[in-house]
């Protein structure tokens, strides 16, 4: 394509260029004000793009699409200069990547987003297995969808996601400024403690206390930018410890899954975890039983881990003063389901229709339909004047 007016060129390449989708901010170079100058010089067009920091992870990526959106509109040779934002432009940036709010927790009792906290009594019933895939499983029917990994002394949510390296090297979130990018997996948008640590120490324990717990939990939900979530899943970790007090300080309006295996023992304590969810406020919207019994193909049950933990459990949630409160899930034992937590691949995309996977699914459609109810939250009605005369 030719054009014998430059100004007419250049404004074609802005327009081109402009549109190339930043792949960590998930939204386009010309809204977040990267693209610094488009000119015709010396036979060919020079595009300028400020970064938002030195060393960008997505530099290369950004530069090749840049170069190939301008290139598909004009008439002459194509060359990137890379550069940095200065600290007000990345001030600026931040601003407006927080729409104008404030510094602080976006995830309110008038937020859109609907926060669902899955908890268990228990460690090593599958909590995170199943967090991970019902994320993954929400973002498949175009659900924006964000992760907190808030076991900080057993993180496994970035494995699980394949965020991990055959080093058991995990990314490191970008940082602007004060604000955090998440890496995004599978279309889920996740943040786990083990994405902070030094080179070499992935493998060691976080030995932290309550204090240190609390404000990670408080900088994930401050300052790590979701942008516009229409659901937020966190992965508690499993008991009723510092963690499950400071997320019913922080966010009292979430919503609770809570998962068991079918064994008694198992469902007693995850009992407690729902109970102490309520106890600040949150509400308890579900049981999902993990490892439920499987039916082979002849016919016959394995039932591991016994059965009628789930509904046991449910059953005892629904008494007293509280919600009644469902079985929203039974997941078989699954081979798969494990398989695919250890390589990274998500069974709910991985196979389908494997017996877990579709349970996850269905769970999924139940929760992609059921929007977050309107009690708590401020509807910003007011009554005008002349109506208010007139009554």
């Amino acid at each position: 394509m030719s054009s014998s007016d430059p100004a007419d060129l250049t404004g074609r390449v802005r327009s081109a260029v402009g549109a190339v989708v930043d792949p960590e901010l998930r939204r386009p170079l010309s809204e977040l004000d990267m693209i610094a100058d488009v000119r015709a010089a010396d036979g060919e067009i020079v595009v300028a793009v400020s970064l938002t920091i030195v060393g960008c992870p997505a530099s290369d990526r950004i530069e090749r699409e840049v170069a190939a959106a301008a290139a598909a509109v004009a008439d002459r040779p194509v060359r990137v200069e890379l550069g940095v934002m200065t600290p007000a432009q990345r001030a600026a940036l931040t601003e407006r990547l927080r729409a104008g709010r404030p510094r602080g927790i976006p995830f309110t009792a008038d937020s859109l987003t609907r926060v669902i906290a899955v908890t268990s009594g228990k460690g090593g019933v599958g909590k995170s297995t199943v967090t991970a895939n019902l994320a993954v499983a929400l973002a498949a029917r175009g659900l924006t969808v964000g992760l907190v990994d808030a076991d900080v002394h057993g993180f496994s949510i970035p494995g699980i996601l394949g965020l991990v390296d055959a080093e058991g090297r995990m990314p490191h979130p970008t940082r602007i400024d004060d604000l955090i990018v998440p890496p995004v997996a599978h279309g889920v948008k996740t943040i786990s403690i083990g994405m902070f640590l030094r080179e070499g120490e992935e493998r060691s324990p976080v030995a932290w206390r309550g204090p240190m717990l609390h404000r990670t939990l408080q900088q994930f939900l401050t300052d790590v930018w979701f942008g516009d979530l229409d659901v937020l899943l966190i992965d508690m970790p499993p008991g009723t410890g510092d963690v499950a007090i400071s997320l019913g300080q922080l966010l009292p309006h979430a919503e609770v899954l809570v998962v068991t295996t079918p064994q008694a023992a198992a469902a007693e304590v995850a009992v407690r975890s729902g109970l102490v969810a309520r106890q600040t406020g949150q509400r308890v919207i579900g049981v999902i039983e993990n490892m439920a019994p499987l039916r082979l193909p002849d016919g016959t049950v394995l039932d591991l881990f016994g059965s009628g933990g789930g509904q046991a459990a449910a059953s005892a949630l629904s008494q007293g003063d509280g919600d009644e409160v469902p079985l929203v899930a039974s997941v078989p034992l699954s081979p798969a389901l494990r398989t695919g937590g250890d390589t990274g691949s998500p069974v709910t995309l991985s196979a389908p229709a494997d017996p877990a996977a579709a349970e996850i699914l269905r769970l999924a459609d139940t929760l992609a339909r059921r929007p977050r109810g309107l009690a708590g939250r401020s509807l910003r009605v007011g009554v005008s004047t002349q109506v208010a005369s007139e009554s």
